[in-house]
Formats: structure tokens, sequence, C-alpha cells
């Protein structure tokens, strides 16, 4: 396979692994003030995304693809409330071991690095163009 191809392809594994880490980090978002859904019930849990590495035989090239999605073991956090459907017999609410402030980060890395990703292939696009036309003239 020729190098220009690899890093299309290397960079488009790049921009299918940070959409899916942008997907977890928007379904994180969503949830972070859920409850549970009956007293004293476990509210949602933090999702956290892990990449891999993996060989591409045709290229020759390690591609990075999403390794599993698992889940935040922090802490809920707990919150007197009562009135709360979901408090529990001393009025607690468990609420999401969800922290706005890190989702935001990490939605900004993984827009980064997306956004670098797409460069590549813009960038190999154009060279691939160049190619193209420098052996179309010498024809």
């Amino acid at each position: 396979m020729d190098a220009l191809e690899a890093s299309m392809k290397i960079s488009g594994a790049g921009l299918e692994a940070q959409s899916s880490r942008l997907r977890v980090v928007a379904e994180n978002m969503a949830n972070a003030r859920s409850t549970g859904q009956t007293a004293g019930a476990n509210p949602y849990a933090r999702k956290t995304v892990t990449f891999a590495n993996e060989l591409d035989r045709a290229s020759g090239a390690e591609l990075v693809h999403v390794g599993a999605v698992g889940v935040d073991r922090t802490p809920f956090r707990v919150e007197h409330d009562p009135g709360n459907p979901a408090a529990d017999k001393d009025g607690n609410v468990k609420f999401p071991n969800v922290n706005i402030l890190t989702e935001v980060a990490d939605m900004r890395e993984a827009n980064r690095a997306y956004e670098a990703n797409l460069q590549v292939m813009k960038q190999t696009r154009d060279l691939l163009s160049m190619t193209i036309d420098l052996l179309k003239g010498s024809q």
C-alpha cells in the first residue's frame, strides 16, 4: 500500500475513534443530573473510553480503535434532597459521578484530535491530487 493511502487509513481510524469518544462524552454530559429510577437506586455511571491499536496488515500501519467503553468507578455524589423521588429513607439522593468540567476538557481534547486527523486527511488528499496532476502533465 502506498504511504499516502496508509496515512489516509490511519487518520480515518483516528477520526472514527475520536467520534466515538465525543459520543461517550455527550452521553455523560446528557446524564450528568439523572438519578436512579427508584428510591436509593444507583444513578447513571460515567462512561470512559479506552483506545487500543491494531496492525493493519494491508498497510503495515498501526491503527487506533476504541478498545473498550468502560464505567468510571469513582463514587456517586450524594446530596440531601428529601423531596426528590429518588431519595432514600434518609433523604439522600445519589447523582452521577459526572463532572461537567472534566467532560468539557475531554470534549475539547477529542475535538482537537479529530480536527488534527481531518487536517492530515485534507493534506494527504491535496498531495494525491498534486501527484495525479503531475502525472497527467508528463504524458
